[in-house]
């Protein structure tokens, strides 16, 4: 005679590897409470909610203008913009410029993209500048 049979517990499916995370950019941030006079030239991603007057870089690199800010400027040079506040004077995006709902730019754009919301307002010309973005050609293929 044999012996009655003990359920065998079957092995655990192998557990998925969990996603890893894309490295996160610091973002400097110029709080509502900041007001800046003069020029500033950033190496990462910058958010400006407070008021600006000037020049602004952040070639390479997202510039955000958020919901409380204010920038009075010649010229903004960037990867992307994001405006949510308010914004007077040029862009030139590399990649995108997005004008969200209930913001306002004055100002011509030169960028490979725009995105304007309803509900913004936006007073300018657009330029759209089809060269190599991010090592590829206007066609898409890599250079």
């Amino acid at each position: 005679m044999t012996p009655p049979s003990t359920p065998v517990a079957a092995a655990p499916a192998p557990a998925a590897a969990a996603p890893v995370p894309e490295p996160v950019s610091p973002v400097a941030v110029l709080g509502k409470s900041v007001v800046v006079k003069g020029e500033i030239y950033s190496q990462q991603d910058l958010m400006i909610d407070g008021e600006v007057e000037g020049l602004v870089e952040a070639k390479g690199h997202r510039l955000t203008v958020g919901p409380n800010g204010k920038l009075q400027t010649k010229g903004v040079k960037a990867r992307e913009v994001v405006v949510m506040g308010k914004m007077n004077g040029s862009v030139e995006a590399t990649d995108k410029v997005f004008i969200r709902k209930d913001a306002q730019l004055v100002g011509d754009v030169q960028t490979a993209g725009i995105v304007i919301e309803d509900g913004a307002y936006f007073k300018g010309g657009i330029d759209i500048r089809r060269g190599p973005v991010n090592g590829k050609d206007s066609n898409g293929k890599e250079k």
